[in-house]
């Protein structure tokens, strides 16, 4: 029996959103896991955005001097280590990466050094306003690596919130990412 094209082209469809659906809800299931056996972070990612970011990230590392701190692509190296050294933070914990252009790319370019050091838990810290988009970029890109993280807000002036429409575009990109391996970061 030979199925007509039409048939054949919705089969493949909706295996296709099946499979696509399948890897997505996946996500939750690592993130649980990775919560209940990592509870407690294990290292600090700072998303760049101002050097009121690192001055807040230099000030909440006090509290755990054995987490090393990661900044994905903030202040110019020369402030951010200034910031970092003011506060007393040994430099050997402070990891710039200055890789990413934009919030996707934050994630993407250090999720693979993140499970080479085999961290499985991090604080993210950006600011109020951009939390929304940072946690759901982080929900896809690092959950779908089973890295799980708890989100801290830099306190900062009130400001509105994010469009949906960039958040829903960026989780549409992370997860073009998962499949490809590509960001879509000239968009």
């Amino acid at each position: 029996m030979k199925l007509s094209p039409y048939l054949l082209k919705q089969n493949w469809m909706l295996f296709l959103v099946g499979f696509i659906l399948a890897i997505l809800l996946t996500i939750p299931v690592r993130l649980a896991i990775t919560y209940c056996q990592v509870p407690q972070p294990q290292a600090i990612l700072t998303l760049g955005g101002g050097a009121d970011r690192e001055e807040f990230t230099a000030s909440f590392a006090h509290f755990d001097p054995d987490l090393k701190i990661w900044v994905s692509s903030g202040s110019p190296p020369k402030r951010a280590r200034e910031i970092f050294h003011s506060a007393g933070i040994d430099k050997n914990r402070l990891y710039l990466d200055y890789q990413a252009t934009d919030t996707v790319t934050n994630f993407t370019t250090l999720v693979d050094a993140f499970q080479q050091q085999q961290i499985q838990h991090l604080f993210l810290i950006t600011s109020k306003f951009h939390m929304p988009r940072a946690k759901a970029i982080a929900t896809v890109v690092l959950g779908s690596r089973g890295i799980a993280f708890t989100p801290v807000s830099v306190p900062s002036q009130p400001k509105e919130s994010e469009s949906i429409l960039r958040i829903i575009r960026d989780v549409v990109r992370s997860i073009l990412w998962i499949f490809t391996g590509y960001t879509g970061a000239e968009f």
